[in-house]
């Protein structure tokens, strides 16, 4: 293949995450709710009937199926669906950056108005509670932070012999930070409390 060929070829395509196709997409909605003239942060707490995550403290939302137009459109249909209100209750829908995870994850995070937390009815196959933080809590608050190392490990007939080093090669260790938000008996923190705390640094700055 001639090389003005390749390069013309790819000068038609709009560059974006490699692998892309292989990440589990998931879309999520941050949702603001007025508590007694005050701004709060709603969160869900997973049923104990779910196989994955059972308990975790989360935001409203899930996986983009292949009838979702966009991951806005899911965002809004799984919050929805996991409280039990209509699209009309969900107000001023704004993308904040998304996270790419080398674990295979795309999440795209939203920020929403919800209209009135009365009329919400959990989806109890989904949802074993909700509850709300205010947001002047978070934004005086400064999470725990702890790390978790991963440790590599070849799987048994991994070819050494093909790379310099062999069984001594320096693998470089990673690490990741988990947050901790303690409120009163409640515990947030994984990916929840990541992308909290990315959306408070938005509001801070």
């Amino acid at each position: 293949m001639e090389i003005n060929k390749i390069l013309d070829q790819l000068a038609r395509k709009e560059p974006g995450i490699m692998g892309m196709e292989d990440f589990k997409q998931s879309a999520i909605l941050i949702p603001l709710v007025e508590v007694n003239g005050d701004t709060h942060i709603l969160f869900e707490v997973r049923s104990m009937k779910l196989r994955s995550q059972p308990g975790d403290i989360c935001f409203p939302g899930g996986r983009i199926d292949s009838t979702d137009p966009t991951s806005r459109y899911c965002a809004i249909r799984e919050t929805t669906e996991e409280l039990g209100i209509s699209e009309e209750s969900i107000l001023d829908v704004t993308p904040i950056d998304y996270v790419v995870s080398d674990m295979g994850r795309i999440i795209y995070p939203y920020v929403g108005k919800l209209r009135d937390i009365d009329e919400i009815t959990p989806n109890e196959s989904e949802v074993g509670e909700f509850f709300t933080v205010p947001l002047s809590y978070f934004l005086n608050t400064t999470p725990e932070s702890y790390k978790v190392n991963f440790k590599v490990i070849p799987e048994e007939n991994f070819p050494f012999d093909l790379i310099v080093g062999g069984e001594d090669y320096n693998w470089q260790i990673r690490h990741v930070n988990e947050l901790f938000y303690r409120y009163e008996d409640r515990v947030i923190w994984g990916l929840t409390a990541k992308i909290l705390t990315h959306f408070l640094k938005l509001i801070k700055s």
